[in-house]
Order: structure tokens, then sequence, then C-alpha cells
């Protein structure tokens, strides 16, 4: 502990009833609903920025910003914790590109996903009806089925919605997408599911794509204007006006570097939990933990650019993000490879292009993007070349645009935000073993086996994702434990 820190902690001694150790959005919503309860609540948090995953910065050139993390977010806008709270009042704004995803493919094609599915269907030929009929159900029943969907283990709300969801989210995408006729589709659903990081061929790998897809129908796939700091801002600011504090420059290594409380909330992942409090679990506790497994990392590259990313399909030019990586046996065998521990020569490119619809973002006439393709986890190899060479299979004279790059390995990714271990950005591997059983097997897992103690990071369900819900269910959980108090459910 500092010496600021060892004052301010005498100086906090008792004054709050809860504690939350980490300022991403999962932290910062854990925060808000513990403060909209009634508590003293204090956040703390290592850098000298909030915001964990939405972050913000001048990675590359003056003036120009990039998400550091995070910087699409159909979860953020659909999120039905988020739609409970004022974050527009406290300066969130969301931009809404024309399209919302494209995957190109080689010969000037794409599939289209847009904001309605009629839209959608209309551009993917003779899959038309197939994906309507798909889709159509479950976008009607979205605004509930993310209620049973996205949180812990639990009996349904609405079961017979959830069932007929659950029929096809529990299948590997490789099943659902035979039921397609067209290339674009089938690429197109594999660029959705491929988000869960996981072999293609794996089961409930469904359920990614059509929870994604599904939200982005429901609420579109925005970008935050100004970049996804702006969420993290706006999450603090509304909590400030609660009576939350928040102190930045904290380090926690153990328990006495967190001031007393009746409750602490952590916003970390297992891997950080046990180095800091693993000594007051139960043997039996701290041994499940120690099994979560992580998921492959990622290799992140930002650019500053000096014109719009020059994509041949003209579909490609009007959407925010970008799932670039070919064919759906392509896109397979790069997940594939990154799980086994190889790296792909023609890898899975998740690319978003904020530039061109947040003018905030570049000098005029400049334009920002990032992108990303998964590696083994812990791997240091420099793929620049690899993702650039995709991009530019679809958009020729990319490279000539490039006024400056930054770039992040995985230990790299990992040294800036400790949760995502190895470059796992999901905070743990969210394969069908894992899925249900993030941290432990448990019908209440944001419970450690100290009481006092809880987690609401990523490593909660439902997982990664701007959406604040392992925050929500949280800190309900710890309201319930120790405060005896009652939360309405969403």
């Amino acid at each position: 502990m500092t010496n600021a820190q060892a004052s301010l902690h005498h100086s906090l001694h008792h004054s709050h009833d809860a504690v939350v150790i980490g300022s991403g959005p999962n932290g910062l919503s854990a925060a808000i609903v513990l403060a909209r309860a009634g508590l003293k609540v204090l956040v703390l948090e290592k850098d000298d920025t909030i915001g964990g995953g939405t972050r913000t910065a001048e990675l590359t050139l003056p003036c120009f910003k990039h998400d550091i993390g995070s910087a699409i977010h159909p979860l953020g806008i659909g999120s039905p914790f988020f739609r409970t709270l004022p974050l527009a009042e406290h300066g969130l704004e969301f931009i809404q590109p024309p399209v919302s995803a494209a995957h190109p493919l080689d010969g000037g094609r794409a599939a289209v996903f847009s904001g309605s599915v009629e839209d959608t269907a209309r551009g993917l030929g003779p899959d038309a009806d197939t994906y309507r009929n798909l889709f159509d159900p479950i976008v009607k029943h979205w605004p509930t089925l993310a209620i049973d969907t996205l949180g812990p283990l639990r009996f349904p709300k609405h079961p017979i919605d959830l069932a007929a969801f659950g029929l096809s989210a529990v299948q590997p995408v490789s099943w659902l997408a035979n039921r397609f006729q067209t290339d674009e589709t089938r690429a197109l659903l594999a660029g959705m599911a491929a988000h869960a990081i996981q072999p293609l061929t794996n089961v409930t790998t469904s359920a990614i794509a059509l929870v994604l897809m599904a939200a982005g129908h429901q609420y579109g796939w925005p970008m935050p204007k100004g970049g996804s700091q702006q969420i993290a801002n706006a999450l603090a600011s509304y909590f400030k006006t609660l009576g939350g504090a928040i102190e930045t420059g904290w380090m926690v290594r153990s328990l006495s570097d967190i001031p007393p409380a009746r409750a602490v909330l952590f916003d970390l992942t297992p891997k950080q939990l046990l180095t800091i409090v693993g000594d007051r679990f139960s043997p039996s506790y701290r041994r499940q933990l120690q099994k979560y497994r992580y998921g492959p990392g990622i290799f992140k590259i930002d650019w500053a650019l000096d014109g719009p990313i020059p994509f041949t399909n003209p579909d490609c030019n009007r959407a925010g993000t970008l799932h670039i990586g070919g064919t759906f046996d392509e896109i397979a065998q790069s997940e594939q490879d990154a799980v086994d521990g190889r790296i792909s020569e023609r890898p899975f490119v998740l690319l978003a292009q904020p530039g061109r619809f947040d003018p905030t973002r570049a000098p005029a006439g400049k334009h920002t993007a990032w992108a990303y393709c998964h590696v083994p986890n812990g791997s240091t190899v420099d793929m620049t070349d690899r993702i650039e060479r995709q991009i530019e299979r679809f958009a020729p004279g990319f490279r000539d645009l490039i006024l400056a790059r930054a770039t992040m390995n995985t230990a790299q990714i990992e040294a800036w935000n400790p949760n995502y271990v190895g470059g796992d950005i999901g905070g743990g591997s969210t394969d069908w073993q894992q899925l249900f059983t993030r941290p432990t097997l448990s019908l209440t897992p944001y419970r450690t086996s100290d009481p006092a103690l809880f987690i609401c990071s990523s490593a909660t369900p439902p997982g990664a994702g701007v959406h604040g819900l392992s925050g929500f269910y949280a800190a309900k959980t710890a309201l319930q434990d120790q405060f005896g108090r009652s939360v309405t459910d969403l």
C-alpha cells in the first residue's frame, strides 16, 4: 500500500458499506446497484483511468482516438440493466452505422447484416425464408429472452420462448449453418459465432451467433460517440450522483489494501482473485477456482489512416463492423488453429471502422480503425502482416492509407488489463463445459466461500460483453446476503 493509500485507507475506515475492486462496466454496474439501494460504495481502480475494457486513448498519432478494448456494443445498447439507467443524461450517445455488420467474400461479394430481419433476409437469396423463420420469433421475443439468457442458470421467466430458442442455440454452429445454402449466409453465421473464440464444431456455439444477431436486429450494432470510454464515463457520472466514490491509481494486492467494508465485490477473474484473497477461501472453493480455464487470446492492431478503408463491396463501406475471413470453412479452420495452439496464416479478423461514422475520432479527412484476430493463449507472434493481408484481400489499397499503427500481443493485452489472462478478452473460456459453471458450478456463482466476498466480473454469467449484467447480479446477491435487502429483478 502506498503512503497515499494508507492515508486514505485510514480516513475511509468504516465509512463505506461496500467496496468494488475494478472500474470496468461490471464493476461500475455493481457499484450503481449497491448505491441505488442506499449504501455507501467505494470503487477502487488500479489505473489512472476508469473503464476496464471500455477505454479510449490516442494510441497512434495525436488527435486519433482509438478504443483500446471493445468498440461496438450490441449488448451495451440492448442491456436489460443499462436500459434502466439514465446514461444518455450523463453524456452517452450511440451512433448507428447504416449497416450493422458485413462479411466480405472473394469476388466482391458480401453478406450484409442490417438492422431488421427482413432487410438482412432480402440479401440472402434462396436462404431468405429460412433466415426469416429462424430469426423472426427470436427477435420478436428478444426483450424477454435477453433476461432469461443473459444471466445465471435458473428457472426461466418465459420457459416456452426459451425452449424454442434453446433448440437452435445448443447446436454447434456447424450444424446450424447446414440449414442454409449460400456461402454468404453460412459465412455470416460463422463470423458471428467466432466471437465465442472456440471451435465452431463445439455445442452451444450457435448461441453466441443467435444472441449477437437477435440483439443487433432489435437494437443495432452501435458505437459510442467519442469512443467506448464514454460508456464508463457515463456509468461513473451516474454513480457519483448516487453518492458513490471512485479512487484511481489504487493497486490492490491483498485484502490489507482494501478499506474495511461489509461486502467486497471483485471485477476480477479467478487468477487475480486467488492472488489477492485465495487464503480466505475454503480449500474446495480454492481448488475449483484453480481449475478455471482461459481460452485463446487475441492480437490487436489500431491504425491511423489517411482515408476510409476501400472495401471492394460498397455495403462493407457502410458497415461499422466487418468480419473478415472468407468462407465458413476458412473461419472454422482459423478458430480451430487458435484453440490447438497453431498460428493461422489466414486468420479470422474482426474489424471496426468508427472513423467512417464518428468525426470525433480523427482529424478532418482522416480515419481510425481497429482489428484483432484469435491466437493461442499467451502467443507473442506478430500477426500484423497476416491481418493486413486479410484486409487487403477485400480492400485493395488499404495498406497505402496507413499513417501509423499500434499493436498489442497477448502479453501486452494482459499487462494492460490483467483480466485478459493470456490475451483472453472473454475472461475465461465459454465452451459448453464452462458456459454455466463460471467460475464454479453454482446456482449463485457470484458468491465465494467467504460470505463477505463476491465476484462481479465476466468470469461470472452471462460472461463477456459490455452489458453490466454480471455486476448487476453480483450486487443483487451481495445485497441479499450481507444487507438483507432485495432488488427488483430485470
